[in-house]
């Protein structure tokens, strides 16, 4: 994991008075997964929406594969490879699984009267997600159908065959029990050992990021506090930290 894929200098970003982010300076390695942590409020949303075009930097730079870049829009950032798949996954529940694969993306036959080629797009789908793990009845079934980690596991390949480079997973485990929480880790997984894609996962639960992250961030009122390996620290070193931004905070409230 030598080479960097994407890093920001400096990042900040103010809504009128309120600045949501103040000189966030993160780097991401190709094949790493970075666990990015923090409260409510603390700037994940919004790093990640800079990250994804979504909103333009108050102040500061970003680097992607080396080059400093401007993300003008959602659509740019997908184009160089970088790819969110937030809580709501974008995912039409009354169509099947392999048409969603290929949402946007629908592959055609024919010669000037074009129709939908359901069966490439079939059998290109059960091939994405086999190879990644993921287990679903059929790719026949609709999305409706499937539980909320299957679901989230779809997304997620989806946005791996649309060749990108960078995830930007939202909490992929939010409001999912043991077993799907596990499904999606596994998933999270197998794209590790490939090292093709490289992964930013916006998490509140502690253990699961110690179970797939290489490097845990911290974000605090707008700010980068907190940068190490996995392997060199512990859930109890950022529950530390945690704790002490609450005590901090009901000091300044009882002032």
């Amino acid at each position: 994991m030598s080479q960097e894929v994407l890093r920001t200098e400096n990042v900040s970003k103010s809504f009128g008075r309120v600045t949501a982010l103040r000189d966030a300076s993160i780097r991401l390695m190709k094949g790493e997964v970075l666990g990015l942590l923090g409260d409510n409020g603390a700037g994940k949303s919004t790093l990640m929406k800079i990250l994804t075009g979504f909103h333009k930097p108050t102040t500061g730079k970003i680097y992607f594969e080396g080059q400093e870049v401007e993300l003008k829009s959602v659509s740019h950032a997908r184009s160089l490879g970088i790819e969110p798949v937030y809580q709501d996954l974008a995912l039409i529940n009354e169509i099947n699984v392999y048409r969603n694969m290929f949402l946007q993306k629908e592959l055609m036959r024919g010669g000037f009267l074009q129709i939908l080629d359901d069966r490439t797009m079939r059998e290109r789908a059960k091939e994405q997600l086999k190879e990644m793990g993921v287990n679903i009845p059929s790719v026949d079934v609709e999305i409706s159908k499937l539980s909320g980690g299957q679901r989230q596991a779809i997304a997620v390949a989806r946005s791996v065959y649309a060749n990108a480079k960078v995830l930007l997973l939202d909490e992929p485990t939010a409001a999912m029990g043991v077993r799907e929480s596990a499904m999606i880790l596994d998933v999270i997984k197998r794209l590790k050992e490939k090292a093709e894609v490289s992964v930013i996962i916006v998490a509140h639960n502690y253990a699961h990021v110690f179970d797939v992250c290489d490097r845990l961030n911290l974000l605090q009122n707008g700010r980068i506090t907190f940068d190490k390996a996995t392997k060199e620290t512990s859930i109890e070193e950022l529950l530390n930290l945690v704790l002490h931004e609450m005590r901090e905070a009901r000091e300044q409230i009882r002032r």
